[in-house]
């Protein structure tokens, strides 16, 4: 599709442009609205290459429309093209209500009647001037924080009642000064874009809550942004003069146009085979789980994937984006290829080129996993990190070296000389945090099915001692490379075990601030303050053992819980839970990180150097004479001291940054 003239609503002074673009149609009638009443129905004018378009003069911003295309209907040949079925633009700006689903938009031709009353309209959008072009805020190696925009704020105290549940509450002042207070280098918005729900959750009485389930991928979701794109671009200009980059968490792996039996509101009823992969057969592949999947690998459906993150950059500001499921967007008909041409494409353009870029790296079709294949600049996320973490505090055997890896950048996965990990043991797909400690099980009942969705391994356990929350931030917090920590985990969220909380539109997935554990926030803003201040948490290069210059110090070194370098045997004992990790730190002085996995205190041993001493690296940590409690991770640093040391081996004890209090 080699079409550069603009697809949409074109809002000029004389009038609107509209065009869309279908390799399917005979004929699609451009519909305008007032209110809900249908005014006219005009023809728009083919103008080669797919692309329809019309220009209307007299129109201007606010004008509702939508669209219906005409011509072959056979379902078994992909094709499900409905006059009866009112479009939304897949290039809406904005949509005048959210979708709700009703099973008469998923009426076979000729039997469901007009679905016009059923179906949000699109709505012309005046786009405001580009922001002007920046750098992004957030670079690897700093915390990104993963936030439901409603979930976050329905229950905040300080965040005014109508900006409850909104973009609006990321403006508020209480909103900013708790991620500064923790340190967020970026935050990272879950679907802002209009989604509907799935068609078996309205009869359980529930809904979605995450809004991975797209119709329209420009168009914000008018439940987020009652006030339209100016939502999200005020927002990220709060959260930007407060030194917060944003990212936005697309899906263009599948829409919520379902499977077979979904229903007709976009692109199936415009192009289903362009803009859907299908097998031989011309049935739906489902590499998403989700009922369809987007072909991302046709011109078409590319176009509107890059159009969409320009949009996002140039008219509000984004430093980037994480995509679900992002294997889909290097599909094609042999699998996953890490150099397609999108791939290109996003590395290429001069808008989208220096934006930060996460990829959830796996789906659910053949060959969906593809953790440490996406080219650079693609961060991934590391669900390797996640479960070798968990396995190890939870005691699983042999874990020592695993955790060694992980906390070092996982060089095993990542090619080349830098890692592009992004560590999390805990997203919104899961267990909380706390209930990673809480829960050997999932609890999933409220979801309606019985407990049989989410994931059954979760690498969690129930008998969890007061301090493991404690242990798994200080671990995160402790490990190189760009983390993420979700919103609520920091002070303690629970969801009682639900791991697939995708349909708890209410306190399930409600951030409780009022009930906070502010202890445990304190904890993770220290240990946050306390990564800030040491550039080697952040370093994204691997780590060698070897001397650094200018002062010669090894940036890393293993070691046993008596000082000793760890040998082989010592990676290889399956019931070794003990470790110290020996860094860098800069300025000629070392940092020490102490991780005891075993429920027993421990003293650890490190080799003192003449003029320089150890001292506790969190000032509010518990009496430094004490040794490393059971289930704990502890922080040193080595400072110049102006008494000249021992020179010997020393027993150092050490102040905990996890576990049971001292």
């Amino acid at each position: 599709m080699g079409v550069t003239s603009p697809l949409g609503a074109a809002v000029s002074p004389e009038g609107i442009r509209f065009a869309v673009w279908s390799g399917a149609a005979e004929r699609i009638q451009l519909c305008l609205f007032d209110g809900e009443r249908e005014t006219d129905r005009l023809d728009l004018a083919p103008e080669g290459e797919g692309v329809h378009a019309l220009f209307v003069p007299g129109l201007g911003a606010g004008t509702r429309y939508g669209y219906r295309a005409d011509g072959a209907n056979a379902p078994e040949r992909g094709l499900w093209i409905d006059p009866q079925k009112l479009l939304v633009d897949p290039y809406a700006l904005e949509v005048d209500r959210p979708y709700v689903y009703d099973p008469r938009l998923a009426a076979r031709r000729g039997e469901g009647g007009d679905t016009a009353p059923l179906v949000p309209k699109s709505v012309a959008v005046a786009l405001p001037g580009a922001v002007p072009a920046a750098p992004p805020l957030f670079q690897p190696g700093g915390l990104i924080y993963e936030i439901a925009v409603r979930a976050f704020s329905m229950r905040h105290p300080d965040v005014p009642e109508g900006d409850r549940g909104t973009l609006g509450a990321l403006k508020h002042p209480a909103v900013i000064g708790h991620l500064k207070k923790l340190g967020v280098s970026a935050v990272e918005l879950m679907p802002v874009t209009a989604w509907i729900d799935e068609r078996h959750l309205p009869p359980l009485g529930l809904a979605n809550a995450w809004g991975y389930n797209p119709v329209t991928f420009m168009a914000l979701d008018p439940r987020l942004a009652p006030g339209g794109l100016a939502d999200l671009r005020e927002a990220v200009s709060a959260l930007h003069a407060a030194g917060i980059g944003v990212i936005l968490d697309l899906v263009f792996n599948h829409t919520g146009e379902s499977d077979a039996l979904g229903p007709t509101l976009s692109l199936r009823g415009l192009d289903a085979n362009a803009y859907y992969r299908h097998a031989a057969d011309r049935t739906l592949v489902n590499d998403t789980g989700t009922g369809n999947t987007l072909a991302c690998d046709r011109p078409a459906m590319q176009r509107l994937v890059l159009d969409s993150l320009r949009h996002f950059v140039r008219h509000a500001g984004v430093d980037g984006f994480r995509f679900d499921l992002a294997p889909v967007l290097g599909r094609g008909e042999h699998g996953f290829d890490p150099h397609a041409p999108l791939f290109q494409a996003l590395r290429s353009d001069p808008l989208l080129a220096d934006r930060v870029l996460i990829a959830e790296p796996w789906d659910i079709g053949l060959g969906g996993y593809q953790l440490g294949r996406f080219s650079p600049p693609f961060l991934e996320w590391n669900d390797r990190y996640r479960d070798d973490v968990r396995r190890f505090w939870r005691g699983d055997a042999g874990m020592v070296g695993a955790l060694a890896t992980r906390l070092a950048g996982s060089s095993d996965i990542f090619s080349g000389s830098t890692s592009r990990t992004v560590n999390f043991i805990a997203a919104h797909d899961g267990m909380t945090l706390r209930d990673v400690t809480a829960y050997a099980h999932k609890r999933n009942e409220a979801n309606g099915e019985a407990n049989r969705d989410g994931h059954d391994e979760n690498f969690s356990w129930a008998d969890g001692a007061p301090g493991d929350v404690r242990a798994l931030l200080a671990t995160l917090f402790a490990s190189r490379g760009t983390i993420m920590l979700t919103a609520g985990d920091e002070f303690g969220r629970t969801q009682h075990g639900n791991n697939n909380a995708y349909a708890q539109d209410n306190e399930i997935t409600w951030l409780d601030w009022q009930g906070r554990d502010r202890a445990l926030e304190d904890h993770a803003c220290a240990l946050s303050a306390l990564r800030r201040s040491l550039p080697v948490f952040a370093g994204t290069g691997f780590l060698y053992g070897q001397p650094s210059p200018p002062d010669g110090i090894a940036d890393v070194a293993w070691l046993t819980e008596a000082g000793h370098p760890m040998t082989e045997a010592d990676w290889h004992d399956a019931a070794r839970c003990r470790l110290a990790m020996l860094l860098d730190a800069g300025d000629g002085g070392r940092l020490a990180v102490f991780v005891n996995g075993d429920r027993r205190a421990c003293a650890f041993a490190l080799p003192a150097r003449d003029g320089y001493r150890w001292q506790a690296a969190l000032e509010q940590d518990a009496d430094p004479a004490l040794p490393v409690p059971g289930r704990s991770v502890r922080l040193m640093l080595e400072r110049v001291d102006d008494a000249a040391a021992q020179g010997h081996e020393k027993w150092l004890t050490t102040i905990p940054t996890g576990g049971a209090a001292a």
